[in-house]
């Protein structure tokens, strides 16, 4: 998490953010997950809480959370019991290891100018044909929440130009509107696509 005041955010309210009443975006994780095999080995980037890695260990995938925040990964590890690696997007240096990456809510504050790079890395960290979930909160230009955070806030067809020249296949982007922590009204963008 580069930047500070995102950063900072989220050490100094690990345990609220983590511990809050959240819903698990249960029909697009099962989506997911029937795009998967039975088993199938799933990087989470973001893991926040831990609530998603949670939910597909229990379904019996093989699931490997990460998460930027220290504070966050301690949380997390509490909440499914086994270690959560402290890494940032940019550090993501596996090759072919995964068939799934689940990145939700959590790519939406890479800087816009590292986006190309951080896909890049996902792409070679998947097994060929391995499935990407990503999430995002829409909009025009990057910039900060009330809350200090940053967002990359990008639209769907600046999403859609960026994945199709990484070479990334199949393509879809939904969009629905809801809130995140902040509870203020937000529209999604999300994404899934294969290596």
């Amino acid at each position: 998490m580069p930047d500070d005041s995102t950063a900072t955010f989220y050490r100094e309210n690990a345990e609220t953010y983590a511990g809050r009443a959240r819903s698990l975006p249960k029909q697009t994780l099962d989506a997911f997950l029937a795009g998967l095999v039975p088993g199938a080995a799933i990087l989470e980037l973001g893991c926040g809480g831990g609530q998603d890695s949670a939910y597909m260990l229990s379904q019996g995938f093989d699931v490997t959370p990460t998460d930027g925040s220290a504070e966050l990964a301690r949380q997390a590890e509490a909440r499914i019991g086994r270690p959560v690696r402290v890494m940032l997007f940019q550090d993501l240096d596996a090759e072919g290891a995964y068939d799934g990456v689940w990145a939700h809510a959590s790519l939406l504050h890479v800087p816009r100018s590292e986006l190309p790079d951080v896909f890049a890395r996902i792409r070679r960290a998947l097994k060929t044909g391995g499935l990407l979930h990503a999430s995002f909160k829409a909009g025009k230009a990057e910039g900060h929440d009330g809350l200090g955070r940053y967002y990359n806030y990008p639209s769907a067809e600046w999403l859609s130009e960026l994945l199709t020249k990484g070479g990334w296949r199949n393509l879809a982007i939904g969009e629905h509107d809801g809130s995140g922590y902040d509870d203020k009204p937000t529209h999604w963008l999300t994404v899934s696509a294969r290596r």
